[in-house]
């Protein structure tokens, strides 16, 4: 069966991208979280996936122009309509030490708006402070950000991300490719097996409804992300008893 990924945490059911949704997604037994990461400006690594703190916090501001502490300041539960405390964005390596030994980590390197921040760097580095080599899968819609996290620690895992409107024309720049992430759009029989007779994994975003879980467990994708682990597990489960 398929892994359960659950996305920037178990966000359906906690805030997204803090440390009670990725703590939450453990104990749900999801078999892996996904996260985004990016650098702020005083070179701190924080799991946030907007370019700006607004959405997911009450506060204001480009997060590559605050500082940790100025982004420390701000609830990223506020805007959780069930949320019962506050949370404070999160460190990655705090994340890693948190739920690193209980799950596996996607971290999305999601600085599309601030490209040459040095996050790869920071990434990797955390990664061998942590000895999170077999635990961790790096993806990104940037090739080329995932051609130089191979140039830097080639025994990394990369998975490249794409989406119908955007398709990665330079994976092939990837040495080694290990995974590919599809809009669970494009998940289908032929691209899942070819992905497989080249030894490379896939795995699907974002899925929300038991329908497309069935529907991509079909097809053999080897992971399946989405908002709520709860629901894919039962999904699942409930294809394994009927078959």
């Amino acid at each position: 069966m398929p892994l359960v990924i659950a996305h920037r945490g178990s966000s359906a059911h906690a805030p997204e991208n803090t440390l009670a949704a990725f703590e939450l997604a453990a104990d749900q037994k999801a078999d892996a979280i996904e996260l985004d990461a990016k650098v702020t400006r005083d070179g701190h690594v924080v799991v946030m996936h907007d370019p700006t703190i607004d959405r997911t916090t009450d506060g204001h501001g480009n997060v590559s122009d605050l500082t940790l502490a100025e982004i420390r300041q701000f609830d990223a539960a506020c805007k959780f309509d069930s949320s019962d405390g506050s949370q404070r964005v999160p460190l990655l390596e705090e994340v890693f030490e948190a739920v690193g030994p209980r799950l596996l980590i996607n971290v999305e390197l999601t600085n599309y708006s601030s490209q040459g921040d040095g996050l790869e760097e920071k990434v990797v580095e955390l990664i061998k402070q942590h000895d999170l080599f077999d635990r961790v899968l790096l993806s990104s819609f940037n090739p080329l950000s995932l051609r130089k996290i191979k140039l830097i620690e080639p025994r990394l895992a990369c998975g490249v991300l794409y989406q119908p409107l955007r398709p990665a024309w330079l994976t092939p720049l990837i040495p080694h490719l290990e995974a590919h992430h599809p809009h669970f759009v494009l998940a289908n029989p032929l691209s899942v097996t070819w992905r497989h007779w080249r030894k490379q994994k896939v795995n699907t975003w974002t899925v929300n409804d038991a329908n497309t879980v069935r529907a991509v467990a079909r097809v053999g994708v080897d992971g399946i992300i989405g908002d709520d682990p709860v629901m894919i597990r039962a999904t699942l489960e409930e294809m394994r008893r009927q078959s």
